[in-house]
């Protein structure tokens, strides 16, 4: 990228809107020669069952739409490897889906993510790069090139735009926060009020339900439902649970 650096920066974040900031990103990607791509955006790694969440946001370039229906609908995503490498890794990784290709997924590849693998082969989707975009509030996103119909992608294919590709992923997510508007970004979370969320807050720091209704200046009682409720949202056995999920989600910021 080298001087444009500045340039795709200034670009993304005078875009108005996410969709916008996706096209551009779309478009700087050919450079690295890669013709389809996969945006998707979680505000937290798991849900409250502690299972890997579902995307709030899915943003698709040159990519057949029915991967939605596949990805959300039928479980794919928690079944794709590129995904259960991508949690716990930082830096951009080659993955091809070609079982005798050596490349990261390989190691997570079998008779579950079957189905996937047939899904991304029959439409010339089963090689690319992915970039982890891990965000210091816990959020989580990827963003994907795909160089369609190449079945011989490997690292050394592409360790050459790894580096450039990384940077340009992470200055979108960059532009791209302010655009992930709150009610998108709670999309599959609890739903807490800002009371709920505030007895939550105290309940975390050790207070008794009398220690917060005076704190509010609230009554017991009252107090006690909003606990109550929170920890019915949060399907919680007891409030430490509660606070414990509710910040794991950052439900409390």
């Amino acid at each position: 990228m080298g001087a444009d650096i500045g340039t795709m920066e200034q670009r993304l974040g005078a875009a108005s809107t996410l969709g916008a900031q996706v096209d551009l990103l779309f478009e700087a990607m050919g450079a690295f020669g890669f013709d389809a791509l996969i945006y998707d955006y979680t505000p937290a790694r798991y849900d409250l069952r502690g299972e890997q969440m579902l995307p709030s946001v899915l943003e698709l370039r040159n990519v057949d739409e029915t991967m939605r229906d596949y990805w959300f609908g039928r479980g794919y995503f928690r079944l794709d490897p590129v995904q259960k490498v991508a949690l716990g890794t930082t830096r951009p990784f080659v993955w091809n889906y070609d079982p005798r290709a050596e490349t990261l997924i390989r190691a997570f590849m079998n008779e579950d993510s079957a189905p996937v693998a047939d899904f991304l082969a029959e439409r010339g989707m089963s090689a690319g790069v992915t970039v982890p975009v891990h965000l210091p509030g816990g959020d989580y996103a990827t963003v994907t090139g795909l160089r369609c119909a190449d079945g011989h992608l490997s690292e050394r294919d592409a360790h050459g735009c790894l580096g450039d590709f990384g940077l340009l992923a992470h200055l979108f997510q960059h532009a791209a926060a302010g655009g992930l508007r709150e009610d998108r970004r709670l999309d599959g979370l609890p739903r807490l009020t800002s009371r709920e969320r505030e007895c939550l807050r105290y309940a975390a720091d050790g207070l008794s339900a009398k220690e917060i209704s005076r704190a509010l200046g609230r009554s017991v009682p009252t107090v006690v439902m909003h606990l109550n409720a929170a920890m019915r949202k949060l399907e919680a056995k007891n409030r430490t649970q509660a606070a414990v999920r509710a910040a794991r989600l950052r439900l409390l910021d």
